[in-house]
């Protein structure tokens, strides 16, 4: 469930990301939702899409941990790279279409980290896929754009919702391009002593 009564213990996901939240419930798994904690999402210099997702997700679990003692933090971080350029989410419509314009017709990273934290303890890993988009003209990318889908996407754009006209997923699961790999957090929960239901 997304919602838990005052003081819960169940696992609180420090992201509002519908999507996310929409990811454990199909797996049936139990959480709280909360919102995601300030952190500096500014990666340094030189790292490549997959550190860069790992760290930012670290860098969420431990703020989220020290601010809810005992509790067991889930975070994750989505992170689109075309070659050695990241794609982040776009600040505007016309960051948007220029994204799009870079992607279309060719084939990318998607890297998305996960960490979970309980009582000082951190774990972490990445998952990875590989996502090509079919070519893309000005008008069909300016329409996607207009849906206003794009504007709160790592590189612009939603595998489960509009982009799936023009994007295929080759290679990885698709619930690491939608933002939680799911058996990658399984596993970190085991690791953790607590039990991925």
């Amino acid at each position: 469930m997304s919602a838990g009564p005052l003081g819960s213990r169940l696992p609180l996901l420090a992201s509002r990301s519908p999507r996310r939240s929409a990811l454990l419930r199909a797996a049936g798994i139990a959480f709280e939702a909360g919102p995601a904690p300030d952190v500096d999402e500014t990666p340094p210099a030189g790292l490549a899409a997959e550190e860069v997702a790992r760290l930012l997700a670290e860098r969420k679990a431990r703020a989220a941990a020290a601010r809810s003692p005992g509790r067991v933090v889930i975070s994750a971080d989505t992170v689109v790279a075309l070659g050695t350029r990241l794609l982040g989410t776009p600040v505007d419509a016309a960051e948007a279409e220029r994204m799009l314009a870079a992607l279309a017709g060719r084939e990318h990273l998607v890297a998305t980290g996960v960490a979970v934290a309980r009582d000082g303890r951190l774990l972490s890993d990445v998952a990875r896929a590989r996502v090509r988009f079919e070519p893309l003209g000005p008008e069909a990318i300016r329409a996607y754009v207009a849906t206003g889908e794009p504007l709160d996407k790592a590189g612009a754009y939603a595998l489960q919702g509009g982009a799936q006209a023009f994007a295929r997923l080759v290679e990885g699961e698709a619930d690491t391009v939608v933002g939680l790999p799911i058996g990658l957090l399984r596993r970190l929960l085991d690791q953790l002593g607590v039990p991925g239901r």
